[in-house]
């Protein structure tokens, strides 16, 4: 019997590479959009097509139970907020909500994998250190209290729940560390600071497979999710250079240059309402210390075997954006 599985944020760069992996385990997809969601990249898959009030518990179990839902990977939620109740409201009340509506339609309801965030762990303060499960969370950032907040609301349900915590995911399809990708390719190697750092990242492809492997396991409980490996700060810069062939300026901007220009841009985007695409909290995050994981837990428990290192993972994305001509 072929199950079916509800896939929230589909429409989303995570969405799409999720929307694959489960359709190459052979489920029925149900993807969550919104009304005015950009689908056009979604039309080639065989997927079928929901939108969720996630207000409205008793609608979204209707819904669930309608459709035969089986498994929910919860991959949608907000990134920039200018205030923490908003944050609040869509990554933590909206996923609650969400599983509160399959407690009641659980006659068909197997599981849900949560896709949390590193950023709800917070990072570690010194480079000998290694994020584990066990330690505890301390996030430093809006985002990722929010996304703990989630963490901690559902734990207290009655239904059977994976959490996922990726670190920096990137791949093909990606705007945010596109960016950065763009501008190497531009000849421009920029940092904040001349601080040490330890970075990890994760492909979207080896995220969304591992969500898709959490559904059929007995596992229970929160993951970390990286490539398993620790990157210097200029390891991302000096591999893209490699694979573009191209050389690039490095430079470090002093943090109190930062600080101000955070601050203005903070201001300014208070003033209509409007997330700045950086403020002073997330510079917290970015200029953190080390961000490294171990897991040693997802590995055992989830059978997470990452495909990609960033050295493969850069190449995968590269020839993607260089075949879409967006490089």
């Amino acid at each position: 019997m072929i199950e079916n599985v509800l896939i929230t944020g589909a429409s989303g760069f995570l969405g799409y590479h999720l929307i694959v992996a489960a359709l190459e385990k052979n489920l029925s997809v149900y993807a969550a959009v919104r009304k005015n969601s950009r689908i056009d990249h979604l039309k080639a898959l065989p997927v079928k097509y929901v939108f969720l009030d996630y207000n409205d518990v008793e609608d979204m179990a209707e819904i669930l139970a309608d459709n035969n839902i089986h498994y929910i990977i919860h991959a949608a939620g907000v990134t920039k907020a200018v205030k923490q109740q908003h944050y609040n409201d869509i990554n933590a009340g909206n996923s609650v909500n969400l599983a509160r509506a399959a407690e009641i339609s659980k006659v068909h309801f197997k599981k849900m994998v949560f896709i949390s965030s590193l950023a709800a762990a917070g990072p570690a303060t010194d480079l000998a250190d290694t994020i584990t499960e066990q330690k505890e969370p301390r996030p430093v950032t809006a985002y990722g209290r929010s996304k703990l907040l989630a963490e901690n609301e559902l734990s207290k349900l009655n239904i059977p729940l994976v959490t996922l915590r990726p670190t920096a995911v990137y791949g093909p399809g990606d705007k945010d560390i596109f960016i950065m990708l763009k501008t190497v390719s531009r000849g421009m190697d920029p940092y904040m600071g001349r601080i040490a750092q330890q970075l990890s990242f994760v492909h979207a492809a080896d995220v969304a497979t591992v969500a898709v492997q959490s559904l059929f396991c007995d596992a229970k409980g929160v993951y970390n999710i990286t490539d398993g490996n620790k990157y210097g700060r200029y390891e991302f810069a000096d591999i893209t250079k490699k694979i573009l062939n191209k050389k690039a300026l490095r430079f470090h901007i002093p943090m109190p240059l930062i600080k101000v220009l955070a601050y203005f841009l903070e201001t300014a985007n208070g003033w209509i309402n409007k997330p700045a695409v950086i403020n002073r909290e997330k510079l917290h995050e970015l200029a953190a210390a080390n961000w490294y994981c171990d897991i040693s837990k997802a590995r055992e428990d989830l059978n997470f075997k990452p495909k990609f290192s960033l050295t493969n993972g850069l190449q995968n994305s590269i020839d993607w954006y260089k075949k879409n001509r967006l490089l």
